[in-house]
């Protein structure tokens, strides 16, 4: 490859993001990728900064909120406007100690210089919300994505800016031929190449509903609630929602368990009980690469190895600040 090449080892949501931007940027670009589906593929799409919100992930909201403001500022440029599927989000609780902790969320985010709208009135704004479900909060600038749709058009775009694309490598020092510089960002499995990083998997089960002839319509934004104490969220696509997501340690382990999708479609019709005449199209579990500190790790590991791995429940979220960062990186080596 030319002066100016990268090799980007992973091509889920945060390879593709780093890949389409190190091509815009006029590098010469080789992703590595597999044939097989990873985190990307399971995945609500949310980019919910406000929403995932939590008292002591002040870090991790700063860093949402920039990548959110990346999304609209263009990110987006180029890609179909159907990988959109909502524009904004509510949060609601089922019972008062639900109601409670998003009170809390809300007067924490109004503390950082973020507030949200809270509402004592959640049905008026989704009438498909259960009785008795009335407190909650409402973040208009937050989006989601098709999260298939998303990837697919990201690795459209790649290739009509000219990526090369490669088999999967074993070892770094296969990336590293032909090329100036190597980003790992193959998610759970980047401490194979640099061994050290603090990132394991972290098993999450969604669903997949899809909307049936008869049944009530689609709700037109992401619905996240605390049901009882548990996180639920509720994410429309153009034919149905998605569900999800539990959230636990297993290893490896991909199949979706009976405890995690009962517990799921509990919450989710608990929530919006119309969701229950839907048809369950999918049931899909996926590993979410998490770190110590629940922050992402970007950034450089040598002269030539950078790294952007660690995203956790927010790939989608952040890939366009993880871009613009190794981007940075990449163009001050350069410059």
């Amino acid at each position: 490859m030319s002066k100016n090449s990268l090799a980007v080892i992973g091509g889920g949501v945060i390879g593709l993001a780093v890949a389409r931007r190190a091509l815009l940027d006029g590098l010469s670009v080789r992703v590595h990728r597999t044939t097989t589906w990873g985190a990307s593929w399971v995945a609500g799409g949310m980019l919910t900064p406000h929403s995932e919100g939590w008292p002591g992930e002040e870090q991790l909201l700063a860093v949402g909120l920039e990548s959110l403001r990346l999304w609209h500022a263009g990110f987006l440029d180029g890609l179909p406007a159907d990988v959109v599927t909502a524009r904004e989000s509510l949060v609601v609780g089922v019972d008062r100690a639900d109601a409670t902790d998003l009170r809390t969320v809300a007067d924490w985010l109004s503390a950082q210089g973020h507030p949200v709208t809270v509402t004592t009135t959640a049905r008026d704004t989704e009438p498909l919300l259960a009785q008795g479900i009335r407190h909650g909060f409402l973040a208009t600038d937050e989006l989601a994505v098709d999260n298939r749709k998303l990837v697919a058009a990201l690795e459209a775009h790649c290739e009509q800016l000219g990526v090369q694309w490669a088999a999967p490598v074993e070892r770094l020092d296969d990336a590293r031929d032909g090329v100036d510089a190597v980003v790992i960002a193959n998610g759970i499995d980047a401490p194979a190449l640099w061994p050290g990083l603090p990132v394991r998997p972290v098993k999450g089960e969604v669903l997949r509903l899809r909307w049936r002839r008869g049944c009530m319509p689609v709700p037109q934004r992401v619905v996240r609630a605390r049901v009882h104490g548990r996180s639920v969220y509720l994410v429309p696509r153009a034919d149905g929602v998605v569900v999800g997501a539990t959230q636990y340690e297993h290893g490896r382990d991909t199949a979706p368990s009976v405890a995690g999708v009962r517990e799921l479609l509990d919450d989710a019709c608990e929530v919006m009980p119309a969701l229950g005449e839907y048809e369950l199209a999918e049931c899909a579990a996926g590993l979410r690469p998490m770190t110590p500190d629940n922050m992402p790790i970007v950034g450089r590991l040598d002269e030539r190895t950078l790294v952007a791995t660690g995203h956790g429940r927010s790939g989608f979220l952040l890939a366009p600040w993880t871009a613009q960062r190794i981007a940075a990186e990449l163009m001050g080596a350069h410059a």
